[in-house]
């Protein structure tokens, strides 16, 4: 058999390498082409849009030193809060400086200006001392802790933090020269490095001098006019109104986050309580802008400018009135007997259908020295007393277990388990309808209608049932008159009171005439404010208006008003309301009223007094030892048009434990002065 002859097809090998080759060239050439193409874009055709694009992304936007702030204002435009001009010595860390740099001219400057380094940190002295003494600093570590370093299992700042923990304490031992060294060394490097720091404010004629005219040979020196908050009518409302950082404090600690997220610089000087700090937003500056480039010099992009002006709803003349005469009542009080534990008042004037406040103020008097305690009325609750007794009959009106102009015999009664019988402060008035009730501050009227509530009729020695539902009624009366929760107020702080959770029945009977839990001077105020305006719960405020800055001492553009608001209405009918509000006119207008003379007549007065049980711990043991009385007054006038709203309280203000029986008058007296005033001031 033949075997068939296979043909083989010759490649030709170098044909194809030329043209791959020749492929690879043109390739090439094409890559070249493109490139040189785009070289000629660059440095040609394009050039200058290409070199600011550069120069973008090399130089940084920063901003000056904070500007000053807004002005406050009161309800007629006096000014009450301005900025005054300082003469300051700034530092802006220049390009290039080292550490070592920064503590020679840190030398230079030092016995040109007196520094106080009070606020000099331990933090602050190891760090002057570690970048003083870099190499000394280097031996604090081993060779295997830096070994992790290049074995990345640890960072260069890991390693120097364990540096700086190491400096032994014997070589913290500064002498004076060296602390101030070692605080302007740390002011020099607070904050960002691109941020201007403020080195002193306030410096006199002779270190402003030597800082302008020394400049060139203090690098990164410099001088300029910053401020500080002046208060023209002096110590009158100055805690409300608040405080702000200093120039060296910058943003508080706890503050930090906040603040950084808004676009603030560390070093920024913020308001760090009560007003300054709820109208941040508005009091503060705006910084002025500037570029930094690659020499590392600063251009002018923005102008800085004075934060917007805020008016308050405070009456400051009105205000200097009523801290006068507290501060004045409660210094006679202190000669009387029975107030060895008394030591403060407070007072809350509101416009009750707006909710704008007045005039609020608190003193107390330490060691003979009358001090400012005005932040107690938003955050120290008090035992109200019957002043809650208004909340409470309408309890009694929406649930059917009274009716308008219903009598109610007044006598003492007696509950099981219960050792004592429970009385009014008067015994035994007789038979008394409901605005008798009010006017005399029956107790047992609102006993026997609780007891109603509560689903039982009163009879000598019965069981009181506990009924949580009874609880919640009076509760949820209580709380739409905003006491026993926080009122609204626009201050960063407010207490909303205490509620206990004992279960006992006979709290009940405490709770409907004020003797069981504790409400806030604030929230008594929105309380008797709401029943002046007929029913509706506002929003208290303070602030008024916000306006534009101006360039004088006249009020800018108005940008906003602050509106009424209404957090609730009383869920009752009108007339029960209206039953309520007579009550508390016979309060102070009845013969026998409880409250006649508390104010001026001519005014036409509402309100209810109260007074309650309350206790203290007068050793400091923790533990409470001491049964005091605790007077209040809340009111309104006048009746028919209400324009003001007045909450008294004197905490302590007796004690009945004593071998007299005497009763200080001092809410009284305040309430009878303060409302004079105010008449006297307003045309009332």
């Amino acid at each position: 058999m033949k075997k068939n002859k296979t043909n083989k097809k010759h490649v030709n090998y170098d044909k194809i390498i030329s043209a791959r080759f020749t492929l690879f060239l043109v390739v090439i050439l094409l890559l070249f082409s493109i490139v040189f193409i785009k070289v000629v874009d660059v440095m040609i055709i394009n050039k200058k849009d290409y070199s600011h694009q550069l120069a973008l992304l090399d130089y940084k936007t920063v901003y000056g030193t904070s500007s000053p702030r807004g002005r406050i204002y009161d309800r007629n435009y006096n000014i009450i809060v301005d900025n005054k001009s300082l003469k300051t010595i700034t530092y802006r860390k220049p390009k290039g400086v080292t550490n070592t740099d920064m503590l020679e001219v840190a030398e230079r400057l030092l016995p040109h200006i007196d520094l106080d380094y009070s606020k000099l940190t331990d933090r602050a002295k190891r760090e002057y001392y570690f970048f003083k003494n870099e190499k000394l600093c280097d031996k604090l570590v081993t060779q295997e802790e830096k070994d992790k370093v290049i074995q990345k299992k640890m960072t260069e700042r890991e390693l120097e933090e364990l540096k700086i923990s190491r400096i032994a304490e014997k070589d913290l031992v500064f002498s004076e020269e060296e602390n101030k060294l070692a605080y302007l060394f740390y002011l020099m490097n607070k904050g960002y490095t691109y941020d201007e720091k403020i080195i002193k404010s306030n410096v006199s004629d002779k270190e402003y001098a030597y800082v302008s005219e020394n400049n060139e040979y203090l690098t990164g020196f410099n001088t300029k006019i910053d401020w500080e908050r002046v208060y023209p009518y002096g110590d009158v409302f100055k805690t409300i109104l608040g405080k702000v950082s200093t120039s060296t404090q910058g943003i508080p600690a706890e503050d930090k986050d906040y603040y950084l997220e808004k676009g603030y610089s560390l070093n920024d000087r913020v308001g760090i309580s009560y007003l300054e700090k709820q109208y941040e937003e508005y009091l503060h500056g705006e910084k002025a802008v500037y570029d930094v480039v690659n020499s590392h010099e600063v251009k002018l992009l923005k102008e800085g400018s004075r934060g917007k002006d805020i008016v308050l709803t405070i009456d400051i003349n009105l205000q200097r009135e009523v801290e006068r005469i507290l501060a004045e009542q409660i210094i006679n009080a202190k000669s009387e007997a029975n107030t060895e534990y008394y030591d403060h008042s407070s007072v809350v004037i509101q416009d009750p259908k707006t909710g704008e406040i007045l005039a609020m103020a608190g003193k107390r008097i330490i060691d003979g020295n009358i001090v400012d305690n005005t932040t107690s009325i938003l955050t120290s609750p008090i035992t109200p007393g019957s002043v809650v007794k208004g909340a409470s009959i309408l309890v009694g009106y929406n649930t059917g277990a009274i009716h308008i102009g219903d009598r109610i015999k007044d006598e003492c009664i007696k509950i099981s388990g219960i050792p004592k019988e429970k009385c009014s402060s008067v015994n035994n008035l007789g038979v008394v309808n409901d605005i008798t009730a009010l006017a005399k501050s029956s107790n047992v009227y609102q006993f026997k209608t609780a007891i109603r509530v509560n689903g039982q009729e009163y009879f000598y020695n019965m069981k009181l049932n506990f009924n949580q539902k009874s609880f919640d009624i009076y509760r949820n009366m209580y709380r739409s008159f905003g006491l026993g929760t926080k009122t609204g107020i626009d201050l960063p702080v407010e207490s909303s009171g205490y509620t206990s959770k004992d279960k006992a029945a006979g709290n009940l009977l405490d709770y409907v005439i004020g003797q069981y839990e504790t409400y806030t001077p604030i929230q008594l105020s929105q309380y008797i404010s709401t029943i002046a305006n007929g029913g509706e719960r506002l929003e208290p405020h303070l602030l008024k208006e916000v306006h534009a800055s101006s360039e004088n001492e006249n009020i800018g553009k108005l940008e906003k008003k602050v509106d009424v608001k209404v957090l609730n209405k009383i869920d009752t009918k009108p007339e029960y309301m209206n039953r309520v509000r007579e009550g508390f006119i016979a309060v102070l207008n009845s013969p026998g009223g409880y409250g006649v003379g508390y104010m001026n007549s001519d005014m036409k007065p509402a309100g209810k007094t109260g007074t309650s049980q309350s206790f203290i711990d007068t050793d400091n043991d923790g533990r409470i030892d001491t049964e005091t009385i605790t007077s209040s007054f809340i009111g309104y006038a006048p009746y028919d048009n209400p324009k003001m709203s007045i909450m008294v309280t004197s905490p302590d203000s007796s004690h009945p434990n004593s071998t007299t029986d005497h009763a200080s008058l001092v809410t009284y007296r305040i309430t009878r002065e303060i409302t004079s005033k105010y008449s006297e001031m307003y045309g009332y």
